[in-house]
């Protein structure tokens, strides 16, 4: 298990006490805490020889810290990695409905999801709500990852085949690391398994601040959902999809553009167009759009299914 802390001193005791007893290791990463996380893991760590606790001098962001667990747990030769945040929002009781499916070799990787339990949906503050819901859809769409219903949860689980094939040092150092990730798991051709749970929202203040998710998440997002269709599209396979983009895109944007022209040109003659100008901007706009739409059907389907990871042995889980 990974556990990025930063400033959860109050919170990171109870955490690391619910612990399941069947986690052989559990990886702390304390990001330069200003408080007194550290002194509370190795208070906790002298009771439990299962805690390993690692230091940042200086801050890397959760994304740094998530990193720097992933490489000490591949150090530890480990099979299924769980990564927790230190602030007791996750359900620990929960995290079998996380392993078994890496376990049968279901999947590659596992994620809560909290928009399946509409009782305690009620519970989240309105503002987290609509912006993990607006952020939900456009990380599909940035990742590719249309069936994960709550991409931004930190509740994961991953197979290490997986993150050995990962280059870790591109992962988002920052908040926008649970979208990274899903990012290189699409390209890996991962299998990502939405598991329904519960969130908990109590007293502890979050590190994430809306200003910071709208100045940075908006340029990262369509950089991601680019390099994506690049890849996908042109680079590691050619399709029908990316005919329909090689042709749909300048068919709807001369559409779009001619249509602007000629309605500012008849507009200040104040005269009506000729129906051939109507039909000669509407037609491509109308083929254009339906182009597009075929290729998102495709991108749709083309969600990876089949784990690449095969399912642990009887020893081994």
């Amino acid at each position: 298990m990974v556990i990025p802390a930063f400033g959860v001193e109050r919170h990171i005791d109870a955490v690391l006490a619910a612990i399941p007893s069947y986690v052989s290791s559990v990886i702390v990463v304390d990001d330069a805490s200003p408080d007194a996380t550290a002194a509370k893991v190795q208070e906790r760590a002298l009771e439990d020889d299962r805690i390993i606790l690692l230091r940042h001098e200086k801050n890397r962001g959760v994304g740094g810290a998530t990193v720097t667990g992933f490489r000490k747990a591949l150090e530890l030769s480990a099979e299924i990695v769980v990564k927790v945040d230190g602030d007791g929002q996750m359900p620990l009781e929960h995290m079998p409905d996380l392993l078994w499916p890496l376990i049968l070799g279901q999947a590659d990787v596992t994620k809560g999801n909290r928009f399946r339990d509409f009782v305690s949906l009620r519970n989240m503050p309105p503002a987290r709500r609509i912006g993990n819901a607006g952020l939900g859809f456009l990380a599909k769409a940035a990742t590719g990852y249309w069936n994960c219903l709550d991409p931004a949860n930190g509740f994961v689980a991953s197979r290490t085949e997986v993150l050995r094939q990962m280059p870790l040092e591109a992962l988002a150092r920052s908040f926008f690391f649970e979208i990274s990730f899903l990012a290189q798991l699409y390209l890996l051709g991962a299998c990502v398994k939405d598991v329904p749970m519960p969130a908990r929202y109590g007293s502890e203040a979050s590190n994430l601040s809306i200003r910071k998710v709208l100045l940075e998440f908006p340029p990262r997002l369509v950089r991601t959902f680019v390099r994506r269709v690049v890849l996908k599209y042109w680079v590691y396979d050619f399709s029908v999809a990316t005919l329909y983009v090689i042709a749909g895109v300048p068919l709807l944007l001369f559409g779009v553009g001619f249509g602007g022209l000629k309605w500012l040109e008849y507009a200040e003659r104040q005269v009506a167009a000729p129906t051939g100008t109507v039909m000669l901007a509407t037609l491509p706009v109308i083929l254009g759009f339906q182009l597009l739409l075929s290729a998102v059907t495709i991108d749709l389907q083309s969600v990876p299914r089949e784990p690449i990871s095969g399912p642990l042995s009887g020893a081994r889980a």
